[in-house]
């Protein structure tokens, strides 16, 4: 749908400041020993029930007027019964943000949060127990806030759609395009956020979950404002196959396997049925198929979603219809923007469009959640009310934010430059040069509040003692102006070393904000090789989410790129921790890299993950002509990765950033002898026999709760540090199979790890664990089968080592798919479809 109404005024809304937003409610706890008898005699201030009982008690003493109150993300509470208000909407993506329920002070106490490197970046360092340190620092400070009543106890954190588009403009605030590792990722992340083990009640010491984190945006979100279509009335297109393999992965991991708190539902539709109001997403696939039901977990619908169904899905003839219909259908909270429409909750009820006992329901889950966070609690018995400004921006979330921002920056090009040895005073004058070279908040990202400082590169350049010229630069123009040009040509003359601090920013890419282009700006690329030109080194250090570097790396005359995305509160220091070799970088690429032109082969509306007609494929795992993979990224130092049984050998051969139509070794024979072994470069020969499986015995023994968990036999791998520099390495296992459905994927992501400060010389060791899950296809009815077959197993991007097994045995069904309502399924056949648009050859269906 192009036509959308009112979409202008929420789209100012969103880019105003948090103050805008402010509803002017916080969280302030009941009183369970001084309030109202109606409150202290209720079943929910008696801490030794359970929290289902407890929360159906104070919800089912309210009246039909007090529930309608307190649908929406401002809840009015009810005085009568010594309920306050609550606002529902906090926010802290990487970090407490500005957000209606968050409320810092101008100044002192309460004025800033630890402003970590945005998910893109950190995601990069391939480090989960880093993910859950960062988490825990962000749920420490979020618990201070509450405590003095400046922000809630659930947050609408995190975002973990996958990054498939490089046009989305909040890409930034994901793990990356692969499901594999955003269930790594978000796992790690829950245990922080909500302070249990793992998501269920009274697993932690306190037996009170830290705060209710929510995953968004569920689901088939990944498109805000593009080509006329607007994430509020867009209508994704998507089948059971790509939905079970690609887009549900990472909800599966937050509700079944970690029981988050809360779920939210997302603007656009999924196959005609707007996903707020879809029944076969919140309660088949949910509730029914992975038991989100546990605390009765709840739903929240995005901000103003519950109209968008009416007026820009047009799926319903009114905002209490809508608001009825979502009820009903599964959503229990109805998040609005203030001060923008109305969601018509009365209307809702009063017009018969939705029962009391829906509401009622709908609230008890929501007031669940409050229970088990302590909400009615006396603070002396919740170990969590003890946290004060005092756990806000300590010295450990400083190192930990500098250091996330240092372990995901990746090094993308080196001729040897790097790391590089500045010298103090006269003797090498740096010139700092670019629109990123003086940054501030532009560091942070978005979804950020308040930081304690932001400390730009010039900062990190001053506080190392460097000689320095700074000059900005242009940021999106198509056109170098004289004005951006005269003033860097001039910086360089005066410098020993040119470092150029680029790319895009939020201005470019964000909320409400796709792209059309993801080439370097044309300005940009003038400059930079006007400043390379002129014989000095020149290195590139590219911010914002992934371009097409293409001119930058068959550029001889640029000497190094690093890419360092939305690094945080220190992101200058950290990029000089890795220029000077301070630390030395092992960040992966969490995307794919695609050439420019990849915009103009697929829409952003085609939702299609395989290759077809308008669709080249998507992700490393369909797309096999990209400039830089997933997962590429330098070092310091030379590392020789191996599978540890054996002796297999491993290739020397440097094939460049990028070969022919992809990445691997060149075509054609190897000349000179045959490499005998498992990572030789075309595999001419297993170093010894394949191993076997049998499927039906790896499912037999297994004990796990759900078959995709059970274990494979885990992966043992050695990494050799040969060269001069002591440097983590991010180890990532792939597999590839030909058994299962065509086509199949070039390789898919089985398992990885972090291992650090590897010495040189010296050689560390891991396991990798692998389930079955990660070895299993998704079939076209969405059904996962672990089917019987060769299997390759691929050690590093480039492959260094490769390991072949077969299983054997009968197919087996690890996951049976809920199929959806006939008038909700899409079948992508090959069809003659227009570039641009909606194709009627494909059948895409109508709401009823």
């Amino acid at each position: 749908m192009k036509s959308l109404v009112g979409t202008a005024a929420v789209l100012g809304l969103l880019r105003q400041g948090a103050a805008q937003l402010q509803s002017g409610i916080y969280t302030h706890y009941p009183d369970c020993k001084n309030g109202p008898e109606l409150l202290t005699s209720n079943l929910v201030c008696d801490t030794s029930a359970s929290p289902a009982a407890r929360a159906a008690a104070i919800i089912n003493a309210m009246n039909i007027t007090e529930k309608l109150a307190n649908l929406l993300d401002v809840a009015n509470g009810t005085a009568r019964l010594g309920l306050p208000p609550y606002e529902w909407w906090s926010e802290a993506l990487h970090g407490l943000a500005g957000s209606p329920g968050v409320n810092f002070t101008d100044a002192g106490e309460y004025s800033y949060a630890t402003s970590f490197p945005m998910p893109i970046l950190f995601s990069a360092a391939f480090d989960d127990p880093m993910v859950q340190d960062i988490a825990t620092v962000i749920s420490t400070e979020a618990r201070a806030y509450s405590n003095v009543a400046r922000a809630g106890l659930d947050f609408f954190t995190p975002d973990i759609n996958p990054f498939k588009d490089p046009r989305w403009g909040r890409g930034s605030e994901t793990p990356g395009e692969d499901p594999t590792r955003i269930q790594g990722y978000v796992r790690s992340l829950l245990i922080g956020l909500e302070g249990t083990d793992d998501g269920a009640f009274n697993t932690s010491g306190s037996g009170q979950k830290k705060m209710i984190a929510t995953c968004k945006h569920f689901a088939g979100y990944d498109l805000e404002d593009w080509d006329g279509y607007i994430r509020y009335g867009f209508d994704a297109f998507i089948t059971s196959q790509d939905l079970a393999e690609y887009y549900l992965p990472p909800f599966q991991t937050c509700a079944r396997d970690q029981n988050v708190g809360s779920i939210m539902c997302s603007y656009n539709a999924i196959n005609g049925i707007p996903s707020c109001a879809n029944s076969y997403l919140q309660e088949t696939i949910l509730r029914e198929h992975w038991g989100w039901t546990t605390d009765n977990n709840y739903i929240t619908s995005d901000c103003n979603a519950i109209w968008d169904i009416f007026a820009n899905h047009n799926y319903t003839t009114s905002s209490a219809a809508a608001e009825g219909i979502s009820l009903t259908n599964g959503c229990d909270n109805a998040c609005i923007v203030a001060n923008t429409y109305v969601t018509d909750v009365n209307g809702s009820y009063y017009g018969g469009f939705v029962s009391e006992a829906v509401i009622t329901t709908a609230l008890i889950r929501q007031y669940e959640a409050l229970v088990i966070a302590g909400y009615f609690d006396p603070a002396s018995s919740n170990p969590y009310r003890a946290i004060g400004w005092d756990q806000v921006n300590t010295p450990y979330a400083q190192a930990l934010a500098r250091t996330a921002a240092t372990e995901g920056m990746t090094l993308l090009k080196n001729d040897g430059v790097l790391p590089y040895k500045f010298a103090n005073g006269t003797a090498c004058t740096v010139a700092l040069i670019g629109m990123w070279a003086n940054a501030s908040y532009q560091m942070q990202g978005g979804y950020s509040g308040p930081a304690p400082y932001t400390h730009s590169p010039i900062y990190a350049a001053q506080q190392l003692g460097l000689d320095w010229v700074y000059a900005n630069g242009p940021t999106n123009e198509s056109t170098l102006t004289s004005n951006f040009s005269d003033a860097a040509m001039s910086a360089a003359q005066k410098a020993d070393v040119i470092l150029y601090f680029g790319g895009i920013d939020i201005s470019v890419e964000s909320e409400a904000n796709d792209r059309y282009d993801i080439a370097w700006p044309e300005s940009q690329l003038e400059l930079i090789g006007n400043l390379s030109s002129m014989g000095k080194p020149t290195i590139v250090i590219q911010m914002g989410t992934m371009l097409d570097a293409t001119p930058l790396l068959t550029n001889s005359n640029v000497s190094a790129l690093v890419w360092a995305g939305y690094p945080g509160q220190d992101g200058g220091p950290a990029a000089f921790d890795i220029l000077t070799g301070a630390v030395a970088p092992a960040g992966r690429l969490p995307v794919t890299m695609y050439p420019s032109n990849y915009v103009n082969e697929v829409p952003m509306t085609n939702m299609s993950l395989r290759p077809g007609p308008g669709n080249p494929g998507r992700t490393y795992k369909w797309f096999n002509d990209a400039v830089l993979p997933f997962a590429y990224g330098l070092h310091y130092t030379t590392f020789k990765a191996s599978f540890s049984q054996g002796t297999p050998s491993t290739s020397t051969s440097n094939y460049g950033y990028r070969n022919g139509n992809g990445w691997g070794p060149p075509s054609g024979p190897p000349s000179g002898p045959i490499p005998w072994g498992p990572s030789g470069p075309n595999h001419w020969a297993p170093a010894y026999p394949q191993a076997k499986y049998n499927i039906q015995t790896l499912i037999s023994s297994c004990t796990a709760a759900h078959p995709d968990l059970c274990p494979f036999p885990s992966v043992p791998i050695a990494i050799h540090n040969s060269g001069t520099t002591s440097s983590d390495f991010s180890a990532l296992l792939f597999v590839s199979s030909t058994a299962g459905p065509t086509p199949y994927p070039l390789k898919s992501l089985a398992s990885y790890t972090r291992l650090h400060a590897i010495a040189t010389g010296a050689t560390a060791s891991a396991s990798l664990n692998v389930t079955l899950g990660v070895l299993a296809r998704r079939d076209e009815m969405g059904n996962q089968i672990l089917y019987p077959g060769s299997y390759t197993l691929m050690l590093d991007v480039p492959t260094q080592a490769t390991m072949q097994f077969e299983l054997v045995g009968e197919q087996a069904v690890l996951d049976l798919w809920p199929q959806p309502p006939a008038n909700e399924t899409y079948t992508a056949t090959v069809a003659e479809c227009p570039l641009y648009g909606p194709c009627a050859a494909l059948g895409q269906p109508l709401a009823d």
